[in-house]
């Protein structure tokens, strides 16, 4: 049985900007991990949360990131997507992730 994808703030209006193939490569990466299969290129992130990962892929038009939590039973978690200019991930980036992965927590402990 696959996991639900929940999208947490702007992540899915965010992925929807990135280019069609850098889309679909998203959405490849996610169903995978949906599926419970180890995506292509991954890494763990855990400065942003215990049991965070970023996946890791480029295209044509640049580098893109997608940081997710796949550790709860419920779902899988998106918290960050974004195209990144440099090689290392911005302060204002690892901050966004790190506030919707402390909702996230927040959010489950509530249920």
């Amino acid at each position: 049985m696959e996991k639900e994808i929940q999208w947490v703030g702007t992540a899915y209006q965010d992925i929807l900007n990135f280019p069609v193939d850098a889309k679909k490569e998203a959405g490849f990466q996610l169903g995978k991990i949906q599926a419970g299969l180890e995506p292509d290129d991954w890494k763990p992130f855990n400065a942003i949360g215990a049991g965070t990962n970023e996946l890791r892929f480029r295209d044509s038009t640049g580098i893109y990131r997608v940081m997710y939590v796949a550790k709860f039973e419920e779902a899988i978690y998106v918290l960050h997507c974004v195209q990144k200019k440099t090689q290392t991930t911005t302060k204002q980036d690892k901050a966004i992730a790190t506030e919707r992965y402390k909702a996230v927590i927040q959010r489950r402990g509530m249920k």
